[in-house]
C-alpha cells in the first residue's frame, strides 16, 4: 500500500547543533537587549534619582509637564514651585524634569531668547 503514500522514515541523528544555535542566539539576542534598552534605561533613571535628590531652594526647574517654575519650599515627597509671582504649585518631586541654568526663568518670562532671529529684508 506505499504506492500513494510515501513511507516516514526516521530523521537522521545530529540535531544537537540547531539546539546549540538557539542557544547561542537567545544569549546574544538576551545581550542586545541588555546594552541597547535595560542599561541605558537604568542610567536614566539613576541620573535623574540623583538630580531630584540634590534639589535647592531656588533652582530654576521644568516639571515633567513642561511648567516653568522656581522652587520656593522643599519636602521629603513634595516641593512647591512658583510658576508665576504669587502662583505657587505643589508637585511632586520625582516630577521635576530638570533643573535650568540661573535666569533662564526670567529670560523666558520676559521672552527674550539667545536664538538668533532672521531678519526679511
Amino acid at each position: 500500500m506505499d504506492f500513494f503514500i510515501s513511507p516516514a522514515h526516521a530523521q537522521q541523528a545530529g540535531g544537537g547543533g540547531d539546539m546549540l544555535f538557539f542557544l547561542i542566539f537567545t544569549v546574544l539576542l538576551v545581550a542586545v537587549f541588555y546594552f541597547l534598552l535595560i542599561r541605558p534605561q537604568r542610567q536614566r533613571m539613576k541620573q535623574h534619582q540623583q538630580m531630584v535628590e540634590g534639589l535647592a531652594e531656588g533652582d530654576e526647574v521644568v516639571t515633567s509637564g513642561g511648567e516653568l517654575g522656581r522652587l520656593t519650599r522643599l519636602g521629603e515627597d513634595f516641593v512647591r514651585v512658583e510658576v508665576a509671582k504669587g502662583v505657587e504649585w505643589n508637585v511632586k518631586r520625582d516630577m521635576i524634569g530638570h533643573v535650568l541654568p540661573k535666569g533662564t526663568l526670567d529670560e523666558a518670562r520676559s521672552g527674550k531668547s539667545h536664538a538668533p532671529t532672521e531678519s526679511t529684508e
